[in-house]
């Protein structure tokens, strides 16, 4: 039995865009990096000349490097335009994917914590909320009844019209006999 070797490979990808900042790029691209578990792994944001820049650090066997670079050059967040997807061989060390990992998880949960402080304290409104909504059922029993009594107020109204009309016509008679118009 032969056991072919993969030879290591380092890539530096860079993401050029006018919208590839505050999109969702970075965790996207430590999504795919862990699902092809590869060794080594770092993405930061950068500007070069007035350019968003996504840079990212790679490291890993051939082929999941190149299933990386395809990746990205085809998957993105739904809000990044994208200029321009380059690639370069990297010669550095890059770090370790868990330890990326580790430090990217504590970077997200410090913007997270904000923002689920605010929905936190809007929560706090939900008892009075609810408290302004019992009624509602009651609401729904009284309106049940309305049918009811829009039948007993037309049949009042239906036995109210003959008289009230016949004193309506009796009083314009006598508004006209007063203007001379009979």
């Amino acid at each position: 039995m032969q056991i072919h070797i993969r030879k290591s490979m380092k890539l530096k990808i860079t993401i050029v865009g006018p919208k590839v900042h505050d999109v969702g790029y970075r965790p996207c691209l430590t999504e795919l990096a862990m699902r092809l578990a590869l060794r080594g792994f770092e993405v930061y944001n950068d500007d070069e000349d007035e350019h968003q820049m996504v840079v990212v650090l790679v490291e890993g066997d051939e082929q999941r490097i190149t299933k990386f670079y395809n990746s990205a050059m085809k998957e993105r967040p739904q809000l990044a335009r994208v200029d321009d997807v380059r690639s370069e061989d990297y010669p550095d060390d890059v770090m370790p994917m868990w330890q990326f990992a580790s430090i990217n998880t504590a970077s997200q949960m410090n913007k997270a914590i904000p923002l689920l402080m605010a929905v936190k304290a809007n929560t706090d409104a939900i008892p009075q909320i609810k408290a302004n909504t019992d009624a509602i059922p009651l609401m729904k029993a009284n309106t049940d009844a309305i049918p009811l009594v829009l039948e007993e107020i037309k049949g009042l109204r239906e036995d109210i019209q003959p008289g009230y009309n016949r004193q309506v016509q009796k009083d314009i008679r006598a508004i006209k006999e007063r203007l001379g118009m009979s």
